[in-house]
């Protein structure tokens, strides 16, 4: 079953656990209203719409980035502003996906 699980995100992607085994920063792009229906454990919440206004902010982390969202549409629209800005991150989809 090992295409259906990355298709439905019962597993975690090998880079993000890699990712967070090195102390990544966990960035929710959703929405504020979304966010305080549920997120993960020292999940900081960057809506997708400010994303390019805290470029600085998320570089003076110092930390490789894990982004999530609802299914991981906006958490890649905003590995791609972070990308092309030198920050490592990498897209782990659903916020669930992130134990």
């Amino acid at each position: 079953m090992g295409i259906l699980d990355a298709l439905f995100g019962n597993k975690v992607n090998p880079v993000v656990e890699q990712y967070l085994a090195e102390g990544a920063k966990i960035i929710d792009v959703r929405t504020p209203g979304e966010f305080a229906g549920g997120h993960n454990k020292g999940a900081e919440n960057i809506p997708l719409d400010t994303i390019k206004q805290q470029v600085t902010r998320i570089k003076k982390m110092n930390s490789k980035v894990v982004l999530v969202c609802r299914s991981g549409g906006r958490a890649g629209q905003a590995m791609s502003v972070l990308q092309a800005s030198g920050i490592e991150c990498v897209n782990a989809g659903a916020w669930q996906n992130v134990g």
